[in-house]
């Protein structure tokens, strides 16, 4: 049969995008609040007639403005479409082993999805009762390292040192440090780049710089280590990134003050929302993301679930092994906040 030939791969499921026009929507960890007016001025001024044109395949506008934002030099910054598209690259350029890659049980879903479609052998190791990465489980031989940190769904974040002890015991294994939530109160792995040249750092436009509609996504490493990402890049596709996202990006990246006050003003809601939900009940791995992990101690997290979606709240259930008591609960506005707790207590007390 034809379909003996055909890769088969159990896809990654992303986050509902439910169509209701009164919707709070937090259960894709996406930012309350617009990006930067520059953005808007900056896709205005994107010109009708430049659209036939192919982009440049080099970005190289928004991979200087990310050198100069974090201080590293050009051809330290490789860029792709959303954060997914950059790991995608990396597991195909770095996971090129017969040894398995490793990484957390209870992570981002999508790496499981990436290794079975690449056919990358990996192994899982499991997090400790409080949801916390044991380093020594990273010390045996292997093909690989990636996590992200803060961890997704627990929203945990692991200290510098945590980072390198691994990079210690890893220097013949690239390590791939996730860092989607990083800017929400996470220490960074960027310090360690000078040092470690087996270190790829991965950042997103799609969370603290409220873009994910633009898809953007971004790597820093050593020279040689992009080197190779780009040279696999090349290979499948060299015009990842179109005209409009580029200039977005760029924009983005250049209000540096906004892009602060903004993610403060997220922080300051997730605080005030971790105190309310103590206060109802619930209780929760301390979180440095954009997103609370929450259980409650007497009501099931499945029949929440259910319940805030009737009432048009979206939040994320994942039915899985140790975690299918959990609800990841996005920060959003204040106001949204205040419904989703409004509903909760009135729900607590009636049930």
């Amino acid at each position: 049969m034809w379909e003996q030939n055909i890769r088969q791969v159990v896809p990654y499921v992303p986050g509902e995008q439910p169509k209701d026009e009164n919707k709070i929507k937090l259960n894709t960890n996406e930012f309350p609040y617009p990006p930067s007016p520059k953005v808007l001025q900056a896709l205005q001024d994107v010109s009708l007639d430049s659209l036939r044109l192919y982009p440049d395949p080099a970005v190289v506008d928004l991979r200087q403005a990310l050198a100069d934002a974090y201080q590293v030099e050009l051809e330290q910054v490789f860029v792709g479409v959303g954060s997914d598209d950059v790991i995608a690259n990396a597991f195909l350029t770095f996971f090129h082993s017969e040894k398995p890659i490793l990484f957390p049980d209870i992570t981002y879903s999508f790496y499981d999805v990436w290794a079975d479609l690449f056919r990358i052998p990996y192994k899982t190791k499991a997090l400790d009762e409080n949801f916390h990465m044991r380093k020594e489980d990273y010390y045996e031989e292997n093909g690989g390292i990636i996590f992200p940190n803060p961890n997704a769904p627990t929203g945990i974040g692991e200290g510098l040192g945590f980072i390198e002890d691994i990079l210690q015991h890893n220097p013949n294994s690239v390590v791939i440090v996730d860092e989607a939530y990083v800017d929400f109160g996470g220490s960074s792995a960027l310090p360690l780049l000078e040092k470690y040249e087996n270190l790829l750092v991965v950042q997103t436009f799609s969370k603290s710089r409220a873009l994910a509609g633009m898809r953007i996504g971004y790597a820093f490493g050593n020279k040689k280590l992009i080197g190779y990402l780009n040279a696999v890049k090349f290979s499948f596709n060299s015009y990842t990134m179109n005209r409009t996202s580029i200039a977005a990006g760029v924009a983005c990246v250049q209000d540096n003050r906004y892009f602060e006050e903004m993610v403060q003003k997220v922080i300051t809601t997730r605080e005030r929302t971790k105190k309310a939900l103590q206060e109802l009940g619930f209780s929760f791995p301390d979180s440095t993301s954009n997103f609370i992990f929450a259980t409650h101690k007497s009501v099931p997290a499945e029949e929440l679930f259910e319940a805030l979606k009737q009432a048009h709240i979206y939040v994320r259930y994942f039915k899985k092994p140790r975690i299918d008591n959990y609800l990841r609960i996005t920060i959003g506005t204040d106001a949204e906040m205040d419904t989703l707790l409004a509903f909760l207590e009135t729900y607590l007390k009636g049930r």
